[in-house]
């Protein structure tokens, strides 16, 4: 028996894949979640085979919540998402998730990935894989990433200098630069896009 944590944090949705996982003979659901928090709480409680996590979760998201579960444990990963991003796929096969699956896909197409997964192969959807080998490179510097991921919460350019030690000016500078270099007109649609390719 196969078993498994599933984190979703649309009620709905976590309910109906678990039920329909459940419906596999081979296939059980120890535990449930809907937050990267409790996932990683979770996986340390019940400590399943295979840990089914929602890449677009919060508090942080499942890709960090993967990296806590996969750091104290030899539990597998499978990152379900609703955006295929390449650089997020990159991130994700470098800390050792097993498979990367769109929210597309069929419940007992994913009840064959969590075999093979169990069974000790990686699964990566066609269609990511394809877009991951053809993604423009980051135009980015370090630091413009920085802030940009500073400024995803919705802070103030005052406490985004504060987080990441810059003077407000500088953080300004960061800010403008990234804009220039994405061609959009504010630093949420920079950050926003930066998240979307993977970049942060």
């Amino acid at each position: 028996m196969i078993r498994l944590l599933i984190a979703d944090d649309e009620d709905l949705i976590r309910g109906a894949l678990t039920a329909l996982l459940e419906l596999e003979e081979d296939l059980t659901v120890a535990a449930e979640a809907a937050t990267t928090t409790d996932a990683v709480r979770l996986a340390r409680e019940h400590k399943p085979d295979i840990a089914v996590l929602d890449l677009e979760m919060p508090p942080a998201d499942g890709l960090r919540a993967a990296e806590e579960i996969r750091a104290e444990s030899s539990i597998k990963i499978i990152l379900v998402t609703r955006h295929a991003r390449p650089g997020v796929l990159r991130r994700a096969l470098s800390v050792g998730v097993s498979g990367f699956v769109p929210k597309t896909t069929p419940a007992t197409k994913l009840a064959e990935i969590i075999r093979d997964v169990a069974a000790g192969r990686r699964y990566v959807d066609p269609d990511i894989a394809a877009s991951a080998l053809t993604e423009d490179d980051c135009p980015l510097s370090d630091r413009e990433l920085e802030v940009l991921r500073a400024s995803r919460t919705g802070a103030s350019i005052r406490e985004i200098a504060a987080q990441v030690h810059l003077a407000p000016g500088t953080v300004r500078n960061y800010l403008s630069a990234a804009m220039a270099k994405l061609g959009v007109s504010s630093r949420h649609a920079a950050a926003h896009r930066a998240w979307e390719e993977g970049w942060i």
